[in-house]
C-alpha cells in the first residue's frame, strides 16, 4: 500500500510524505483526498496505534487468565467431591472384600447376627465419614 500511495503522490507531483486517499461514494463518483503528513506526525500515529494494540492484547490476556482461573476453580470443586466419594467407599470396599473371600474359619460368618452387624459397621463408617467431612466444611 505504501508503494502504491508513494507512486501516486510522485505521479501527481506532490512532495514526499503526502498520502492520497481514494474512496468511492454511493453515487459512484470518485473522491480523492490529499492529506499532507510530515513524518513525525505519521510516526506519532503509528506509535499510538501500536500502544492501543498492546493495551488490547494485555486486556485480552487478562481476560483469558480470569477465564482459565474460573475453569480451574470449577475443576478443583469437582475433584474435591470425587475424592470425598472415593474416600468414603475405600473402607467399605475393604470390609466387603474381606467378607467376600469366603474363608471357612471366620467365626462371625456362622454367628446368627454376623450379617446385620457387618451392615451396621458399613453404615456407621459411612455416616461417621460424612459427619467428619461436614465438620471440616468439605461438603
Amino acid at each position: 500500500m505504501a508503494k502504491y500511495t508513494n507512486r501516486r503522490s510522485k505521479k501527481a507531483g506532490l512532495p514526499p510524505g503526502t498520502l492520497i486517499h481514494i474512496g468511492k461514494r454511493k453515487t459512484e463518483r470518485v473522491k480523492i483526498t490529499i492529506i499532507n503528513y510530515d513524518e513525525a506526525h505519521f510516526y506519532d500515529h503509528i506509535i499510538q496505534i501500536i500502544d492501543t494494540i498492546e493495551t488490547f492484547r494485555e486486556m485480552l490476556s487478562g481476560m483469558l487468565d480470569i477465564y482459565i482461573s474460573s475453569i480451574s476453580n470449577r475443576t478443583n470443586e469437582i475433584m474435591k467431591i470425587l475424592t470425598i466419594i472415593a474416600t468414603i467407599f475405600i473402607p467399605l470396599t475393604f470390609i466387603v472384600g474381606v467378607y467376600g473371600m469366603n474363608f471357612e474359619y471366620m467365626p462371625e460368618l456362622k454367628w446368627r447376627w454376623g450379617y446385620p452387624v457387618v451392615w451396621v459397621i458399613i453404615i456407621a463408617v459411612s455416616v461417621s465419614m460424612l459427619v467428619y467431612f461436614r465438620r471440616k466444611k468439605w461438603l
